[in-house]
């Protein structure tokens, strides 16, 4: 059985953190005066707070749990999620989108839909992404609770109560600037308390030529110590089961970009800054650490792969899921160990707050304000982002429950992305590039590529569809939702009638509005165009090194 041997001292350290936690958010309950500061922090954060809480709300169960499992269980072909599937479209996220997104004063990505589409187009997404957020957030839960229960001996249920208890105070107390702030101290706490797993393993193999022969002689093979060896269509050998075109289009391309570019969980953050600079920044701030999270995800789940015996096995402790927490009980000591969980639960609780804060703004903005209580005192606004914490809370607490039916959460959370994420994408895209496209082509292509990738999914699960993995069927979908999307949206803008352009300033390319940057966003430093740049240049190299 998987359990550490904490002591005090380790418990010490948690409640510590708990308690710094919990403080933060009733710091920022101060300065909550209106929705506005409750919902986007006032639109005043400077851009390092919002881009390092950017990635560290990605930083969540889904990518230490999810990614170090795809280590273990795919090899070194799990850092195109970095390289191919997040660097590019964050990029893409600061130069192209977040003028539009800041430019039209939008106060979520639904928003956006109702201005861009119609109200059909809004409430579809609005709901989905509702629903979207609340099963994230439970994966996070779940993993969590999972995580206490194999490390501490704690039941599964009351893991997510006492998470979910702490998630609840400081975001209902002090809205998104208690999940920001917090956010910025979850990522210190999480890199600290789990690079020394890598130090320390890589060690032990003799280096990183040890953990590449390693893997060699392993069930993984030579070719999981290469990104990109076996991805031929017609030869696919590679342990992802996916061609390049899937990589490249279904991974790199709509999977990637449906998330970072319309995930209102990570675009909030950038929402929240002080200027349009700042906001563009953001994404380009949170790129140079989200580059380096390989060596905190994917090199711990290959040395688990070969440091564990039975990793990946059918006993429960030995799911790919508990790479993390298997390792952390074979290197560290009483003391580190308590700073390694408290990593492990600023990780989730980051996840958790991330996505019940855009929860809590979504269903306010553009579920209660447009059509439920429309026109009431802006404290009555509050008052409701407060009542949908709780609720987003209790929901995800049931949702955790789907997450157990898989052993590698991963690839759950990109069933969840081609379903929800990628046709919001393909409609984005084609909308904000195309001004002739009309308000119901937005809505039906949007219904249409969350279908065909739902249905793609029950068609793999009933036998009838085949693919090699769990992950390449994930792929191939997104890439049906993305073609299915674009086909129906071209079809239905030739038979409705488009709005008219002088309607779409600000929402489309050519009219967007463009703030002139100030005298504090004017350095060489700061421009966004050279952080882009770099971190691409940067993240080329990087794959280099390991083609």
């Amino acid at each position: 059985m998987l359990r550490l041997d904490v002591d005090p001292i380790d418990y010490a350290i948690i409640a510590v953190y708990f308690a710094v936690v919990l403080g933060i958010g009733f710091a920022a309950r101060r300065y909550i005066k209106t929705s506005l500061d409750y919902f986007l922090s006032g639109r005043s954060l400077p851009a390092w707070i919002t881009g390092l809480a950017f990635v560290s709300a990605n930083l969540g169960a889904l990518e230490l749990l999810g990614q170090a499992a795809n280590g273990a269980q795919y090899g070194i072909a799990g850092v195109h999620f970095y390289w191919i599937g997040a660097i590019p479209a964050m990029v893409f996220l600061g130069l192209v989108m977040m003028p539009f997104y800041y430019g039209s004063k939008v106060r979520s990505v639904p928003e956006y839909l109702r201005r861009r589409f119609n109200g059909a187009s809004h409430l579809f997404n609005a709901i989905a992404f509702s629903i979207a957020t609340v099963l994230i957030a439970g994966v996070n839960l779940y993993a969590l609770a999972l995580v206490l229960q194999l490390l501490l001996g704690w039941p599964i249920i009351v893991g997510i109560l006492v998470a979910a208890a702490i998630v609840l105070v400081y975001i209902t107390l002090g809205g998104l600037s208690s999940a920001i702030y917090n956010e910025v101290l979850q990522f210190f706490v999480i890199v600290v308390a789990v690079v020394p797993i890598t130090v320390i393993g890589l060690k032990s193999l003799g280096g990183w030529n040890g953990l590449t022969d390693a893997v060699s002689h392993s069930k993984l093979g030579e070719e999981a110590t290469h990104s990109w060896k076996g991805l031929g269509v017609s030869d696919t050998t590679n342990a992802i089961g996916a061609s390049w075109i899937a990589i490249v289009f279904g991974l790199g391309f709509v999977q990637s970009f449906g998330y970072w570019t319309t995930n209102f969980a990570e675009v909030q953050r950038a929402m929240s800054a002080g200027s349009l600079n700042a906001a563009r920044r953001t994404p380009l701030i949170g790129a140079f650490p989200k580059m380096l999270a390989p060596a905190i995800t994917i090199i711990p789940g290959m040395i688990a792969a070969v440091s564990i015996k039975g990793l990946g096995g059918s006993q429960a402790e030995l799911q790919y899921n508990n790479a993390i927490p298997l390792m952390m009980r074979e290197y560290f000591p009483n003391g580190m160990l308590g700073l390694a969980v408290t990593g492990l639960l600023a990780a989730f609780m980051a996840g958790v707050a991330a996505n019940v804060s855009a929860f809590n703004t979504v269903v306010t903005y553009d579920l209660i304000e447009p059509y439920i209580r429309r026109n009431r005192p802006d404290a009555e606004y509050v008052r409701y982002g407060r009542i949908a914490t709780v609720a987003g809370i209790l929901i995800s607490i049931a949702t955790a429950l789907i997450a157990s039916g898989y052993s590698n959460i991963m690839n759950y959370i990109q069933v969840l992305f081609s379903v929800f994420n990628v046709p919001l994408f393909a409609t984005f895209f084609i909308g904000m590039f195309w001004k002739r496209m009309t308000p119901w082509a937005g809505f039906w292509g949007m219904a249409a590529g969350s279908v065909g990738a739902l249905g793609t999914y029950i068609l793999y699960k009933a036998g009838v569809l085949h693919f090699s993995t769990d992950l390449a069927e994930a792929f191939w979908a997104a890439i049906v939702a993305f073609v299915l999307d674009a086909l129906v949206t071209v079809g239905v803008t030739f038979v409705t009638k488009p709005r008219p352009v002088e309607e779409l300033d600000g929402l489309v390319y050519g009219r967007a509005n463009i703030e002139k940057p100030t005298a504090r966003d004017r350095g060489w430093y700061r421009s966004p165009a050279l952080l882009g740049a770099v971190v691409l240049v940067m993240t080329a190299i990087a794959s280099l090194f390991f083609i």
